[in-house]
């Protein structure tokens, strides 16, 4: 059995759904876990104990499957959480992601963005035919003590539709606003 499916259906088993699974040259196995996503159902977050049980669980069935190994970290997917398949992107529509494409925009920028660009940040929508992300180019707000600038027109909002097909990486963007201590874009 091949180590993605051992480790895919103990998570399984135990009411997690598998994340990520990265194997080091150095012999440690990086898991991580979240709970299964259904449609309108309450956001739950991994704890130290769901970590706790998925390690135990997964060390005897590493074990019985003389799968070699020398160290297991078990985790959440944490505030930069990849998006791999369909059912991640209608979780997290209208959250603030970072995309990479597989090939530069192109011919199909058409001016508005560098036409060798891949790499985007901005809101997650769903399109007709796939996906787009939103985003401005506005400038960011000037640090403390730094000259303020006139106030300008407000930068376009740019739009890019995308299909899972052409995307290379895709993780919500690591925006953290610490007076609230929340995502930065969720709304209570």
């Amino acid at each position: 059995m091949a180590l993605q499916d051992i480790v895919s259906q103990t998570v399984a088993g135990l009411g997690y759904e598998l994340v990520e699974l990265e194997r080091s040259a150095g012999g440690t196995l990086r898991v991580s876990i979240d709970f299964p996503w259904e449609a309108g159902s309450e956001e739950r977050n991994v704890s130290v104990e769901d970590c706790e049980r998925v390690t135990r669980q997964l060390q005897y069935a590493l074990e019985v499957e003389e799968i070699d190994y020398k160290r297991l970290e078990v985790s959440s997917p944490g505030i930069d959480r990849p998006l791999r398949g369909e059912q991640d992107f209608e979780r997290f529509a209208g959250e603030v992601i970072d995309v990479t494409l597989k090939a530069p925009m192109g011919a199909a920028a058409a001016g508005q963005v560098a036409p060798n660009r891949r790499k985007f940040r901005g809101t997650l929508q769903k399109a007709a035919a796939g996906w787009e992300i939103a985003w401005s180019d506005e400038p960011a707000a000037p640090q403390p003590g730094q000259k303020r600038v006139k106030k300008k027109e407000p930068a376009a909002v740019q739009v890019l539709g995308f299909t899972l097909d052409e995307v290379k990486d895709a993780r919500l963007a690591p925006i953290v606003d610490f007076k609230g201590r929340r995502r930065a874009g969720v709304q209570e």
